[in-house]
């Protein structure tokens, strides 16, 4: 446990403490707290307390089947006036503008800066060159990727139809389609994990730039004890399938870097004596651990399952005849 922050950044973290309790429905908890601010309990509970006398609609609020207490706001209360959003963590997103390749959400993303910003109308223009100052210091190297037209009224349709649980109809591959949306994933292109009724109970991934007229029904739809969290985690990448237990090991000159890299959120690291690194995690998506593995380069081996050694081989070697003579 981290020693308790210095007197002077007390103020803040009250401050933040009661933007977290009003962004929460059912409030917070003391371990909510202690793991926010990475305190101890009694600190955790001071820091509740010191809210509580400055804040009369705080209260203690009832959370079905849920042993601990929680503590929120039980009316109405706007905190506006506390709030102000540093020119860091505008330019953060402004830094996320560049790094995106999707016209669409860099438009949107776009809207939210100047939304932002209209909080600081009064000293705008110190805002702006501190902004600015951040953007020209601060940077990502270029990512060469593919560039998709989303359409984001598609998006917000989604998004409603994830809401209500609505199924939605459109045009997918020149074919009209009645899908039950189960959650956007973002990648390098944007997908619709999804069910469509004429496959079966089948989840299946959707190009979102691929579809056409789409529109929101009244036909409702249950999408049961499904989890996109769950989901995305089963696969390195996007795609769906066998899951395999990959073992991966690292040389010495990659191992700092490796330990340090995420690889799958179930993911094992394990130094070995020799100084090699290996790390093992179980998901599907074959070919998109296949080139995850070649950009380490001779650094990284497959050490199994086998399928995804053999499989590795063959792939460089069909690469390699179009260099042959």
């Amino acid at each position: 446990m981290k020693e308790d922050k210095p007197r002077y950044s007390r103020v803040s973290d009250i401050i933040e403490l009661v933007t977290l309790m009003n962004s929460k429905p059912n409030g917070i908890t003391i371990n909510d707290i202690m793991k926010e601010y990475n305190v101890s309990r009694r600190t955790a509970e001071r820091m509740r307390d010191s809210v509580l006398n400055i804040f009369s609609n705080v209260d203690e609020i009832y959370v079905p089947e849920d042993d601990y207490k929680h503590w929120g706001f039980t009316s109405d209360y706007s905190i506006r006036h506390l709030l102000q959003f540093s020119p860091k963590e505008i330019a953060n997103i402004e830094q996320l503008i560049r790094r995106t390749s999707n016209k669409e959400l860099k438009k949107e993303l776009g809207e939210t800066v100047r939304k932002l910003k209209s909080f600081h109308s009064k000293n705008l223009n110190s805002i702006e060159n501190n902004i600015e100052l951040i953007m020209q210091t601060e940077g990502y190297a270029i990512r060469q990727m593919p560039q998709y037209k989303v359409n984001l009224n598609h998006i917000d349709i989604i998004r409603r139809a994830l809401r209500e649980s609505k199924c939605v109809r459109g045009i997918y591959h020149n074919k009209k389609r009645v899908i039950e949306p189960l959650g956007i994933i973002y990648g390098e292109k944007l997908y619709l994990a999804a069910r469509e009724k004429e496959k079966g109970d089948g989840i299946y991934n959707y190009f979102l730039h691929k579809f056409e007229n789409l529109e929101l029904t009244n036909q409702d739809f249950d999408k049961g004890d499904f989890s996109l969290q769950d989901y995305t985690n089963r696969s390195f990448g996007i795609y769906q399938g066998e899951i395999l237990n990959v073992k991966l090991s690292f040389s010495k000159e990659l191992a700092e870097e490796a330990k340090n890299y995420n690889f799958h959120p179930t993911q094992k690291t394990k130094e070995e004596k020799d100084g090699t690194v290996t790390v093992t995690f179980k998901a599907s998506g074959s070919w998109e651990i296949l080139w995850h593995v070649f950009k380490w380069g001779e650094g990284c081996k497959i050490l199994s399952p086998k399928s995804l050694q053999n499989e590795y081989i063959k792939r460089l070697k069909n690469n390699l005849k179009n260099y042959e003579k």
